[in-house]
């Protein structure tokens, strides 16, 4: 898969909430691409040209906010795990960055990294870009809400839900597995789960950056729904999980019934019909590549 962009080059990338996504996004665009990364705390990157500021605080955003951005990208991770913590991660941010947009340059793109958590399945259905969105959740309510803001402001905008990522310092289904921790008991089907390894989150943002470039080919659509190619039983991927790390076939022992089984099969159809092509298309291929670099496989 090519990394070059066509003209118009991009001569800024502003991150919004820069951490490991944006980090490694901005290890894919062009040299001549400036990249700016907003976040509360500080922080080193050789490509980035990091402005510390609270995208909750509309003034510290509109202070460090570039005047002119070709493409925005929003990458947030909430300070706590709540209806408020989403509330301001996203929802408050995303009002506070189109408050600041008034007074600069529209970009040409605001990328706005969402989340499968805005579907409320839990049958082990397919889902894709046309499925009902029903979130359970507040975090799929709020994202859900963050999203329309940004369909409805006027700007070109793209939405990504992404499903469970994984990658290296993402780690909680291995320490699951270390723990002896199965897969819930008394299922009377297959519990599905859906993942992107973390590289595969950049690679799709960069992806889609280029189709914004290029709408005489394939042309950019206003929402993907990005996962790897293969939803699997969580039980399944548990056992293979527990054999790669040298345990035996009775390491893991059924945990008890989740209240609510959030159990969907992600379609990534839309996204693979655009060109895109994953670097780790199943979770086997991805958790070896985690393995290894923690010295396991």
């Amino acid at each position: 898969m090519t990394t070059s962009f066509i003209t118009p080059p991009l001569k800024t990338v502003t991150l919004l909430g820069c951490g490991d996504i944006g980090q490694r996004l901005a290890a894919r665009l062009p040299d001549d691409t400036e990249v700016v990364g907003i976040r509360r705390s500080p922080c080193e990157h050789p490509r980035i040209d990091y402005r510390q500021a609270d995208l909750n605080d509309p003034d510290s955003l509109h202070a460090s906010l570039p005047q002119d951005s070709d493409v925005i990208v929003i990458t947030l991770t909430p300070s706590e795990f709540s209806d408020q913590g989403y509330q301001q991660a996203y929802v408050d941010t995303v009002k506070n960055l189109l408050a600041a947009l008034e007074s600069r340059t529209p970009p040409r793109l605001i990328l706005f990294v969402s989340s499968t958590s805005v579907y409320g399945q839990t049958d082990g259905q397919w889902i894709d870009e046309n499925s009902a969105t029903e979130p359970r959740g507040y975090a799929g309510k709020r994202l859900l809400e963050a999203e329309q803001l940004l369909t409805d402001s006027g700007y070109t905008t793209c939405v990504v839900r992404f499903s469970g990522i994984y990658g290296p310092g993402r780690q909680r289904l291995i320490q699951q597995v270390r723990e002896g921790k199965g897969a819930p008991a008394g299922d009377d089907g297959a519990l599905y789960s859906n993942r992107i390894h973390v590289d595969d989150c950049a690679g799709v943002l960069a992806h889609l950056m280029r189709l914004m470039q290029q709408p005489q080919t394939t042309g950019l659509q206003r929402l993907y729904l990005a996962s790897d190619c293969e939803p699997s039983d969580l039980g399944d991927v548990k056992q293979w999980l527990a054999q790669q790390m040298g345990f035996g076939p009775d390491h893991l022992q059924p945990g008890p019934q989740a209240p609510s089984r959030a159990s969907k099969r992600c379609r990534n159809q839309r996204l693979l019909d655009s060109g895109y092509q994953f670097q780790y298309p199943t979770y086997q291929q991805g958790y070896r590549q985690v393995l290894e670099t923690m010295g396991i496989a």
